[in-house]
């Protein structure tokens, strides 16, 4: 049975950035050679918002953005279709008892809801995801 785990966007910016880069999240890396991530819908909203600041900082050139686009366009990583609109209510208590950040709670409500172990370099996400039942990838 092929392994299908929720990774953040701290986990896949790694990737892109030297200065960034770590030994959890190549292992994230290898993994997705035999496993397949998962996403909330905002996920390419937030890797579009990295990479627009990363130039707009002078961090990435245009084609270092299209490259790192072009790339992880082939990783297995499928971004969920379905605008968590339906689950508003629920995040917004969640997001209180937990107290994270919308953004946040999208990948730990993604990995709840598929019983999915989460991956991330955001500790205070790391944290919650343990209170909350999830496992964290371990690599």
């Amino acid at each position: 049975m092929e392994e299908v785990f929720v990774i953040d966007n701290s986990v896949v910016m790694s990737w892109c950035f030297k200065d960034e880069a770590n030994d959890y999240a190549d292992a994230v890396l290898e993994k997705l050679t035999t496993a397949r991530a998962l996403v909330p819908a905002i996920w390419p909203l937030e890797v579009v918002n990295v990479l627009l600041v990363a130039e707009r900082k002078e961090r990435l050139k245009q084609a270092d953005s299209f490259r790192i686009l072009t790339l992880l366009l082939q990783l297995p990583i499928e971004a969920e279709q379905e605008w968590p609109q339906r689950a508003m209510p629920d995040l917004l208590a969640l997001g209180r008892n937990l107290a994270l950040s919308s953004y946040d709670l999208s990948y730990l409500d993604l990995a709840m809801r598929r019983g999915c172990p989460l991956a991330s370099l955001d500790q205070k996400l790391v944290s919650a995801a343990k209170d909350s039942g999830v496992s964290v990838l371990e690599t």
